[in-house]
């Protein structure tokens, strides 16, 4: 799949989680939704776009800050998501930032078997 956004924030080990994905798999494209720690701290690939957010506005106003920031840079029908790293407030923004942008989803997480639809 040649898209691949993902919800780069808290919890412990996730990060490592994200970045085997994106290492272990052929993304044209790749959006990591996160904050400024994340900006600051974690290494990203070229094709790797942060999406800064402020996660300390409401839900409705951060989905509606992911679907500005995303709008026009998708050319996919659909992408896949990885939602392991986040909040329930930050994963349901990114739903419906998703949704709203007319896309179909896959939710992919790494398994023991490499990555894997859920």
């Amino acid at each position: 799949m040649p898209t691949l956004i993902a919800c780069l924030s808290t919890g412990k080990g996730t990060w490592g989680h994200v970045s085997r994905l994106i290492k272990e798999n052929n993304w044209n494209n790749i959006f990591l939704i996160t904050n400024e720690f994340g900006k600051e701290n974690f290494t990203k690939s070229e094709n790797t776009e942060l999406i800064l957010i402020n996660q300390d506005q409401g839900i409705k106003e951060l989905a509606e800050e992911i679907h500005s920031k995303l709008k026009n840079k998708i050319k996919d029908s659909e992408v896949a998501i990885n939602l392991v790293s986040g909040t329930g407030k930050e994963h349901t923004a990114i739903l419906s930032a998703i949704l709203k942008l007319g896309l179909g989803i896959r939710l992919v997480a790494l398994t023991k078997n490499g990555m894997e639809e859920v």
